[in-house]
């Protein structure tokens, strides 16, 4: 005679304790995903920034002569002149500045790139800042007609270093991006004091 094996599942109390434990993991987790995820769409802006400041000083420094970074929510900054510059805007825009004075020449768009389309809640403080002027050595000048109109900040490009912050609610790492008179472009974290241990701080 053959004995039935029993076959025997979770009881009642397992599945409870089951259950807890994974809603304990889950509470625990979902707040540190959302910081990760917040501290993500800041570095994401931070990089966008960074990369529309290195390509106008680098277009300044290959064509040899006054280059406009301008912010901008215009859509289409290759069609809008003068472009419409706004400080802590969501994108940024590239123009070459005439050499001729009389209107011969004409203004010269080079590229655009979007800063924070992609990542909503991010918050850009560009200090009033809306265009930015690049002689042709790369480095940062002044000028009084830089081939914008200001919606808002100044349309006036200023010979001085620059400072933009970057954050967001629900993030612990903002970051700053900072541009030099010479034009250099570095990202640090404003939370870390600047030295040789931690160059990324600021």
């Amino acid at each position: 005679m053959s004995r039935s094996r029993q076959v025997r599942g979770f009881t009642l109390i397992e599945m409870v304790v089951t259950m807890s434990i994974f809603a304990i993991l889950v509470a625990v987790g979902v707040p540190t995903m959302r910081t990760w995820v917040m501290n993500n769409k800041v570095r994401t802006v931070t990089d966008a920034l960074q990369t529309g400041l290195r390509a106008a000083q680098a277009e300044s420094l290959r064509r040899s002569r006054q280059v406009v970074f301008a912010l901008t929510n215009s859509t289409t900054p290759d069609s809008v002149l003068p472009l419409p510059a706004a400080a802590d805007a969501t994108s940024w825009a590239i123009y070459t500045v005439p050499s001729m004075t009389d209107g011969s020449e004409p203004i010269t768009f080079v590229q655009s790139g979007i800063i924070s389309n992609a990542s909503a809640n991010v918050l850009m403080n560009s200090n009033g800042v809306a265009a930015l002027c690049f002689n042709s050595m790369g480095r940062l000048v002044g000028n009084a007609s830089a081939n914008v109109t200001a919606v808002t900040g100044g349309a006036t490009c200023t010979a001085a270093a620059q400072q933009f912050n970057i954050s967001a609610n629900g993030s612990d790492r903002p970051l700053q991006v900072n541009l030099t008179l010479g034009g250099q472009v570095h990202m640090c974290d404003p939370a870390i004091a600047l030295s040789a241990a931690h160059p990324e701080g600021c």
